[in-house]
């Protein structure tokens, strides 16, 4: 019905940079708030960002002045810009969005997730 991919993960070294990537496709009929969650090894899922369909943002304390997150509304996609990248931002990335489709309103769904890794 919905399907979110994500794509662009991958090993980079500190102080390095990766753009996020995840395109949005299915039944759509509108595209609410996306964001990015990460999920390091042994912890709990966090918010890494959020967007409205306005633009409106909002980053983790930790991802500050060092991430960006943007969308395409007409490519129903959103996208995270890392930069000055450290060892602890490695984690499984996975991106979210609030849509309504042609049978149900309101529901988040989910990406599988892409791996970054922050290592030298």
């Amino acid at each position: 019905q919905v399907q979110l991919v994500e794509s662009g993960g991958g090993l980079v070294q500190p102080g390095g940079s990766l753009r996020l990537s995840c395109a949005a496709s299915g039944s759509i009929l509108r595209i609410y708030t996306m964001g990015w969650y990460r999920q390091a090894p042994g912890k709990q899922r966090e918010l890494v960002a959020t967007i409205t369909s306005d633009s409106r943002t909002t980053y983790a304390d930790s991802v500050k002045g060092r991430f960006t997150i943007s969308r395409d509304n007409a490519k129903k996609s959103v996208f995270l810009q890392m930069n000055s990248m450290k060892p602890e931002d490695t984690a499984v990335y996975s991106c979210n969005a609030y849509i309504d489709t042609i049978v149900e309103a309101h529901k988040y769904y989910w990406g599988k997730g892409t791996l970054v890794t922050v290592s030298s």
